[in-house]
């Protein structure tokens, strides 16, 4: 599914975010030590290989909301940026802090002149956060924060799961 805001274009996708070659920068739901681990941040770190552990270490530990970025070494992307989501009923105020992660990568992609980049849904998995809170949170920071980097044309989610995506669908859609 596809939606455009202005000049930014908004895809939702299910797929593996180590494997898109079109976009600039993909995201990592990364945990505060920016290691590997579990879902999205490990399969990030085995696909980019050893060189990102080497390049995040001096980068952490990074808190919730804030994000930074790498070379993607072995990913088909030019950056890489990490961003710590909240655990869902731990780190508070939970909602504000989703969306300054989000914000915060966006910040990032801008301060590398990326036109394209694909985020996770953050926060979504071993974090506890609701798929469909998250993703409210999500569409509408992306839509208003993108739209104001120079550059940024496209920002696409990709959702490990079709039942993500079908939630994701039905939010944009409300959007629209």
């Amino acid at each position: 599914m596809e939606r455009q805001f202005g000049k930014l274009r908004l895809e939702l996708m299910q797929g593996d975010i180590t494997r898109q070659s079109d976009l600039d920068a993909v995201v990592n739901a990364a945990n505060a030590q920016l290691t590997t681990g579990g879902g999205v941040a490990g399969a990030i770190h085995r696909a980019a290989g050893p060189e990102l552990d080497q390049a995040c270490r001096p980068l952490a530990p990074i808190e919730p909301g804030q994000a930074v970025s790498t070379d993607a070494f072995g990913l088909p992307n030019q950056r890489l940026i990490h961003c710590l989501g909240p655990v869902y009923g731990v780190d508070e105020p939970s909602d504000q802090l989703l969306a300054a992660c989000y914000r915060n990568a966006l910040k990032e992609a801008g301060q590398h002149q990326l036109g394209s980049v694909g985020f996770p849904a953050i926060s979504t998995g071993a974090f506890g956060y609701p798929v469909r809170e998250a993703a409210g949170i999500a569409l509408q920071t992306v839509v208003s924060e993108g739209s104001v980097i120079e550059g940024l044309t496209l920002i696409r989610f990709v959702l490990f799961s079709n039942e993500d995506l079908a939630v994701h669908e039905e939010i944009l859609v409300r959007m629209a």
